[in-house]
């Protein structure tokens, strides 16, 4: 059986991203399905997902590039994807409670949404929240569909949507729904550009444009990929690469959409962010596990 290489060229491009003799950390492995990875660049700290056990993890490295991990969070209401505001607070979403929350810094818990028109949100996947304070969030079924992820419930809207949360009036406004399953989601540099992710039949990131901070247009398919590949969580660097979580491995594509290569890895990759005092070091939830790597890029995101 041949050997998966860790690095694959698709675009010369793709040779000034990585670093060629880095390989992957395994940080961490004992997750039942790993998500939602956010660096807190202040405390030097990473919290991710461990969804089906209901729970959310804390990485700490140490000198060695390795580290300790502890549970941040035991009763997480089956947390999945996270991002902080720009008051440095964790924002997240629940699949068990069917809502996105912020925790405060005193620790306590404030809903910025569980319901629109009247009725519960599906299963809130990921979130990202935009210079203006707005928070961007997808609502596919997954955390609905079976006990595993959440709680088997019935579907009370009609779409799966993407929607925005008003950082004035709080108010729930749906801003696409022409998806089969919103999943990850991030904004350009410039936040002229909004990528989403459709992880249902379809398996393609999608590219909109952003007009003033509150309005989209387009919604073209910026790349699809096929069922092995089929597309989860992403995140952009600051030249505007999009670094995408595609079957086993992460994949890279210019601003214009060309695949730039791959970096492969043992697990399906659910998810993906820049972390490190550079934000040069990918950490990469993989179903079981958490791993790291440092590459030539750095992370965009804000904080």
């Amino acid at each position: 059986m041949t050997e998966t290489p860790l690095y694959t060229q698709h675009d010369s491009r793709f040779a000034a991203l990585i670093q060629h003799h880095a390989a992957p950390d395994l940080l961490y492995e004992g997750c039942r399905w790993a998500e939602g990875p956010v660096w807190f660049a202040d405390q030097n700290v990473l919290l991710w997902s461990d969804i089906p056990n209901a729970r959310m993890l804390r990485f700490a490295p140490e000198a060695d590039g390795l580290g300790t991990v502890s549970v941040f969070r035991a009763a997480s209401n089956y947390s999945n994807g996270h991002t902080r505001d720009r008051q440095g607070r964790l924002v997240s979403c629940e699949h068990g409670t069917r809502r996105v929350t912020r925790t405060e810094i005193d620790g306590t818990i404030t809903v910025l949404a569980d319901r629109y028109d009247g009725k519960a949100l599906n299963s809130p996947n990921d979130v990202v929240v935009s210079s203006d304070g707005a928070v961007w969030f997808t609502d596919p079924t997954y955390g609905i569909a079976s006990d595993y992820e959440g709680y088997r419930s019935e579907v009370e809207q009609a779409k799966n949507r993407l929607y925005r949360i008003d950082p004035a009036s709080g108010a729930v406004e749906a801003m696409a729904e022409d998806f089969e399953q919103p999943n990850g989601l991030a904004f350009s540099p410039d936040e002229g550009r909004l990528y989403v992710v459709d992880s249902g039949a379809p398996r393609h990131i999608r590219v909109f444009d952003v007009q003033g901070g509150r309005r989209l247009s387009g919604g073209d398919v910026f790349f699809a990929l096929d069922a092995e590949h089929g597309p989860d969580g992403l995140r952009l660097d600051t030249q505007g690469n999009v670094w995408a979580a595609a079957g086993k491995g992460v994949q890279v594509f210019s601003p214009e959409g060309t695949s730039l290569g791959r970096i492969a890895f043992p697990q399906r990759v659910s998810n993906l962010t820049f972390g490190g005092p550079k934000r040069n070091r990918l950490f990469v939830t993989a179903t079981r596990s958490l791993h790291a790597l440092y590459v030539s890029a750095n992370g965009a995101q804000w904080p």
